[in-house]
């Protein structure tokens, strides 16, 4: 009887020993799975596009490869296209993506980390976007009190001669055209739910120091940057402007304008105008895509020895004339451009991986003038930086262009 219990003993012990590792494996396994969103074939583009992003960057601030959290614009633009699709789908995975990179970001007493006001950094405004839309949700006092913090900074931020912003302290008198969507989009928004927009002159303001310093006479296009005091070394010694039309500087101004159009008031005086300056840009710049429907890294000239198509570029210019379109500021032709275009997009861009996965080629990197070492701004130089596949920026502009053209 003893070494019948003893065998039995033995049994169970050893079956113990298998199985719960067993279990264990199981369970880690099912959360892998869980973890790993499955793209679908059948999953529209802005769907297979996000959940790309989830996948490759459980979070936020990891896109680009970055290696440690940072307040930035591109997360910022990033997460802008995640609220888009919730807005769309009202699934909780896209907001909690948005919220885990605000709450990482921002400390128990409502600061952001490692920000610094005195910078002037007119990007860090960006981010705060995010913010709006959270605090509605959660009514964490968080959330309000770096939106005050980030419209502080453009109540002090340093301005030109004529009223514009500096894009950040360590560049006086300059004016750069993403600063338009760095600071305007959400500064109407604050300004409207605050403030009974009593900001709206000075941020039509900012448009129209663009159209009359920044927009090439000849071709109806916009320079990156304008130093209205002429003193830089890069700046045109009549009109104050850098040397290149860039591709994606249209787009920033381009989503500039439609964005802050949604929280513009139809009976500001100043409204008219910015739909008027949407426009020009519109109708300039469908005069320099490419057969195919595309744009260029260096938007005016393409026969320029270097110079291709750019997907981030090309992406918000399709989501800003699509929006533009469907809200009524462009006609209806801009809408089948802009659904031309995206279609020429997927086959010049796009690479769908074995799992689905979205991947989007030659990306242009980042480009800016003056600092140490020098930039000049010319052509060559912004044909010549090293591309990459899946920047940020042209993954957030293809996410919204294609919620646009529901897609």
């Amino acid at each position: 009887m003893e070494k019948k219990i003893e065998l039995m003993f033995k049994s169970v012990f050893i079956k113990t020993i298998y199985i719960k590792p067993v279990i264990v494996l199981l369970l880690f396994c099912s959360s892998a799975i869980a973890q790993n969103n499955i793209i679908s074939n059948n999953s529209k583009w802005s769907e297979k596009t996000a959940l790309t992003i989830l996948n490759n960057y459980p979070k936020a601030w990891q896109i680009d490869g970055n290696e440690k959290p940072k307040w930035d614009y591109k997360m910022g633009f990033l997460l802008f296209s995640f609220e888009k699709l919730y807005q769309k789908t009202n699934d909780s995975k896209y907001l909690n993506y948005i919220k885990e990179y605000a709450d990482e970001m921002i400390d128990s007493s409502g600061n952001i980390k490692k920000y610094e006001e005195k910078e002037y950094n007119i990007d860090y405004v960006n981010p705060g976007k995010i913010l709006f839309n959270l605090y509605d949700i959660s009514k964490d006092n968080r959330y309000q009190k770096v939106l005050v913090q980030l419209r502080k900074q453009l109540e002090n931020q340093p301005r030109t001669a004529s009223g514009g912003f500096w894009h950040k302290e360590i560049y006086p008198n300059q004016m750069w055209i993403d600063g338009l969507y760095m600071a305007e989009p959400f500064y109407t928004q604050y300004t409207v739910t605050y403030e009974n927009g009593k900001s709206l002159d000075d941020i039509a303001k900012q448009f129209e120091l663009v159209q009359n310093h920044l927009t090439d006479k000849k071709t109806g296009l916009v320079y990156q940057c304008w130093d209205e005091s002429k003193q830089i070394a890069w700046a045109n010694p009549e009109t104050g402007t850098s040397p290149t039309i860039w591709g994606r500087g249209i787009g920033w101004y381009m989503m500039a304008l439609v964005e802050t159009l949604d929280y513009y008031p139809k009976s500001h005086p100043n409204y008219k105008t910015l739909i008027g300056y949407l426009n020009q840009i519109s109708k300039s710049v469908i005069q320099y895509k490419s057969s195919s429907g595309l744009w260029y890294q260096v938007a005016d000239k393409p026969e320029l020895k270097g110079n291709y198509l750019e997907p981030s570029a090309s992406a918000m210019i399709i989501y800003a004339l699509a929006k533009g379109s469907d809200k009524g500021y462009l006609t209806s032709n801009y809408k089948k451009t802009a659904q031309k275009s995206f279609d020429a997009f997927i086959k010049e861009f796009v690479k769908v991986g074995e799992a689905g996965e979205i991947n989007i080629l030659n990306v242009s990197p980042s480009v800016g003038l003056g600092g140490k070492p020098f930039r000049d701004g010319t052509n060559e130089y912004y044909i010549s930086g090293k591309t990459k596949d899946n920047g940020s920026p042209a993954l957030a502009a293809f996410l919204l262009s294609a919620l646009e053209l529901e897609k």
